[in-house]
């Protein structure tokens, strides 16, 4: 009964995401990953809702500081001003370097931060799940550019693999990259 009750009081904290009953996918990953090519600057173009992200212009920047973690801005125009966070991805499994781990606090764990597929030059495609007790589970996924906008062939592709690998996008959003400058 104790689960049931912890289920309740969780719901409220996913509203703004992506959930679905049942645990976790395990989409395949990008092979061969080369964390070095991913580094730089990445503009999102579509999401699965995030109560994180609410603005426009929104983009993340990854590159390697001094002790090997990934640092890791995310910005976004929101009520009239730049915001940033700053997390930190580490690669928990050197054998499986395409499943990166994110986090934005030290008290949190580290987050699944997935690439299911990449170019390094043109499209990345993410995906994170967390499952709660597997009775249901949160997903996040992202269309990823370094173009602000991208040819729709190229977010068809993207919309593609991800329902190939299992993953719903009937609530994906596009982001507003109008009228940006780099954050």
């Amino acid at each position: 009964m104790s689960a049931v009750y912890l289920l309740l009081l969780l719901l409220p904290l996913v509203a703004a995401q992506t959930y679905h009953w049942g645990p976790c996918p395990s989409p395949k990953v990008q092979p061969n990953f080369n964390l070095q090519q991913y580094l730089g600057r990445w503009y999102e173009i579509e999401k699965l809702p995030a109560s994180f992200e609410r603005g426009k212009c929104i983009e993340a920047n990854y590159a390697v500081r001094k002790d090997g973690t990934i640092q890791v801005l995310n910005s976004q125009f929101y009520k009239d001003k730049v915001r940033v966070a700053e997390g930190t991805a580490v690669i928990p499994d050197p054998r499986e370097p395409a499943k990166l781990g994110v986090g934005f606090s030290y008290f949190a764990p580290y987050g699944p931060y997935w690439v299911l597929t990449t170019d390094y030059t043109s499209l990345s495609v993410v995906y994170s799940c967390t499952d709660i007790l597997r009775l249901f589970r949160i997903e996040y996924a992202w269309i990823l550019s370094r173009s602000r906008f991208p040819t729709p062939d190229t977010v068809q592709y993207a919309k593609q693999l991800l329902m190939k690998e299992g993953i719903e996008l009937c609530k994906m959003k596009v982001t507003d990259q109008t009228g940006c400058k780099d954050n």
